[in-house]
């Protein structure tokens, strides 16, 4: 290990690659249990620390980050911090303001007094313990009510995209809030931050000047200065590296002049951002060049710095744990407590209260900048700076879980898919809806013929939706931007296209999400559709037709579910049904049914008998069918030879309805050259005022003459 990092180059290379790979492992963890990114890099830290490492491998700790090294660690981690609080600025659109800000300043600034008194209090119960030796009680007071005040900005745009909230209501105020709370936040910050370094009171009155003209200067000077450097120097490719350069050495003057004023060179790289013009698209390029190498490399370093002041075994006594556990449950409930009182109070209903008083109370990163830069200047102690590190991340880890309580997905779909439209449904007469599913642009064309052929001529009971699910935008300068661009059809303009071709009325939607199958059968249930259309595409690894999203979908969804196989359907004239006798055989003799009321295809059923066993009942399924449209073909599997079956009868065919058991849809996908559709069948319990939809003589017969 030594010989391996012999040189500080050495060292700092390979501690980057750990501190990296391990942020990113635990981060795809951290996906897996719905929780954002800046819970595993916080917590990759400590397992790099001596919470974990330095206690199972303390030699290994050792040699990897020496005492001699940290230096420069926390000099990169500084450089990202800046950079990192820059991008933050330019995310800090106070256009948000716009209608809301009455509401949004009233909860806002209850959420950061209300935890501000709180944590005031507590001082006075813990700084005979925990407050370092020569440090006033003032600044010490001072500090901890602003750590008890902190949002994440950042994180928290995160959450609400990723649970699709930042459109809604709830998610229009709450970013409104935090962006109002994390500006008055560092203010205060930076106030409290002169009073620790000031020596005597004529000190701390020339840096409150010095502040106040520093800001002003910033936005009648810089400002316009920004405005111009940006309308001149954003052209067609880009900005020039010229106007890159210039906006990087005003940052850095910036943060040069805050850290001289005395009220630390964060608020200065902050306050940079936030000045940005955002016309013409100057803030957000800067953001897209920014982003990767900050997040990605930079910041993971300031988690390992903090990991490494973490030191959980300094809670070693109950009267620690005790402190701890209170310090948690006073920042729930000031930040809590304080926005939902508030929001009631401006009119909120409960739901929509609670759930911004629990996304208000995530901490995550900026709290941990509070807490390093706390420690740092020596107003808190490590033993407590490890209690306030635990308390971030209880917050922020909670957020999720209790918020999917607060606003499960069911009523978020009911409220993204326009519930006026689900009500003037029950007005309507029955029909069939079809809810279409795409992923990529080459499924959309396929799904629209094979929606024509089931409703024929459109009617007002017949319900087509295409629905486009997008993932989650990984940069943060993204997550902000205007809605319009967020849910944009796109994938699914060629279905659209299609369907306008056979005069079908195909209503979109489109919306972020994460978990496509848990959203697909809320949107589904939601619209109440008959049949949910799925696409299928080659995984990156094998090729089982039924694994995955389709899988997660067919085993929750409570209607049935059909996956098309498209090789280039063009119109659908034939039909093959295999017949076995199982549920799932059955839908597919009544979607084939449908498709020769509704275009006049001709069926084929192709009834398999299994050697010693009796021919499934087809004959029921045929009523009202004429029968120049449909016939009976027998076949006798004497072992193991359905799928060859299968494939030779659908020769000449335009399409195979297939159910999903007992026959194997992934053999028959290798080998049958023509498209077809597996069926999965959901057993459908109708409530008492809904009647049964079985396609009568009369309507099929109206169907057919149109």
């Amino acid at each position: 290990m030594a010989f391996l990092l012999h040189s500080p180059l050495c060292l700092l290379i390979a501690q980057l690659v750990v501190i990296i790979v391990t942020a990113r492992v635990l981060g795809l963890a951290a996906r897996k249990i719905h929780q954002p990114l800046v819970i595993a890099e916080v917590v990759a830290g400590i397992l790099l620390g001596p919470s974990l490492l330095g206690l199972v491998a303390p030699d290994v700790k050792a040699a990897l980050f020496p005492a001699a090294s940290l230096g420069i660690l926390g000099m990169l981690s500084q450089v990202g911090l800046l950079l990192f609080m820059f991008l933050v600025g330019l995310e800090m659109d106070l256009g948000l303001l716009r209608g809301r800000g009455h509401t949004s300043v009233i909860i806002s600034h209850t959420s950061i007094v209300v935890p501000f008194a709180l944590g005031a209090v507590l001082a006075l119960y813990i700084y005979p313990t925990l407050m370092p030796e020569g440090v006033a009680f003032s600044s010490f007071t001072l500090f901890m009510g602003v750590a008890m005040s902190i949002t994440a900005f950042p994180v928290l745009a995160r959450i609400l995209t990723e649970r699709r909230l930042l459109r809604t209501k709830v998610g229009a105020v709450t970013i409104t809030c935090a962006a109002v709370d994390d500006v008055t936040a560092w203010c205060i910050l930076a106030f409290v931050v002169s009073i620790v370094r000031a020596t005597a009171l004529t000190e701390a009155v020339v840096t409150t000047v010095l502040a106040i003209a520093y800001t002003l200067g910033m936005l009648l000077v810089v400002r316009p200065f920004l405005a111009r450097l940006a309308a001149r120097g954003t052209g067609r490719e880009g900005l020039t590296q010229n106007v890159v350069a210039v906006t990087f050495v005003l940052l850095f003057l910036s943060a040069w002049a805050t850290e001289l004023i005395g009220i630390h060179a964060l608020f200065g790289a902050f306050l940079m951002g936030a000045i940005i013009p955002r016309d013409a698209g100057f803030a957000r390029v800067l953001a897209e060049k920014l982003e990767d190498i900050v997040v990605i490399v930079l910041l993971p370093t300031f988690f390992a710095l903090s990991g490494l002041r973490t030191h959980i075994g300094l809670l070693n006594t109950p009267e620690h744990w005790v402190q701890c556990l209170l310090i948690i449950m006073v920042a729930c409930l000031g930040k809590f407590g304080g926005s939902y009182v508030a929001a009631r109070w401006t009119g909120l209903g409960w739901r929509e209260s609670a759930a911004l008083g629990i996304l208000m109370n995530t901490r995550g990163l900026m709290e941990l900048i509070v807490l390093n830069i706390g420690l740092e200047l020596g107003v808190i102690s490590p033993t407590l700076f490890t209690m306030m590190v635990l308390m971030a991340l209880v917050t922020t880890f909670m957020t999720t879980p209790i918020l999917q309580v607060v606003y499960p997905p069911e009523l978020l779909a009911q409220e993204l898919v326009d519930p006026p439209q689900a009500d003037l449904r029950a007005t309507l007469p029955e029909g069939f809806s079809v809810l279409m599913c795409v992923a990529f642009d080459r499924s959309g064309p396929g799904m629209a013929q094979l929606a024509g052929a089931l409703v024929g001529k459109q009617t007002a009971a017949d319900r087509l939706y295409g629905l486009q699910l997008q993932r989650p935008a990984e940069r943060t300068s993204t997550l902000l931007e205007d809605g319009d661009d967020a849910e944009s059809p796109g994938a699914l303009e060629p279905l659209l296209a299609r369907g306008r071709d056979h005069g079908l009325n195909v209503r979109p939607l489109s919306f972020v999400s994460g978990e496509p199958a848990r959203d697909i059968c809320s949107v589904a249930e939601v619209k109440d559709v008959d049949l949910i259309l799925l696409g299928w595409h080659k995984t990156l690894f094998g090729q089982a037709l039924l694994g995955g999203t389709v899988h997660d979908v067919m085993k929750d969804a409570r209607a049935d579910v059909a996956v098309l196989v498209s090789r280039d359907l063009a119109a659908v004239r034939r039909v093959l049904v295999p017949f076995c006798g199982s549920p799932h055989d059955e839908v597919a003799v009544r979607l084939a049914r449908r498709m020769a009321f509704a275009v006049g295809a001709e069926v084929t059923i192709l009834r398999i008998r299994f050697r010693n066993a009796d021919a499934p009942r087809v004959d029921a399924f045929l009523a009202h069918m004429a029968a120049d449209r449909v016939k009976v073909v027998e076949a006798v599997d004497d072992g193991n030879k359905a799928v060859d079956l299968v494939v030779t009868a659908a020769e000449g065919q335009d399409l195979v309805v297939l159910g999903a058991d007992p026959l194997s849809p992934d053999q028959i996908m290798t080998r049958c050259p023509t498209s077809f559709l597996v069926v999965h069948h959901h057993e459908r319990r109708e409530p008492a005022q809904r009647r049964p939809r079985p396609l009568t003589e009369p309507q099929a017969h109206a169907v057919v003459s149109a």
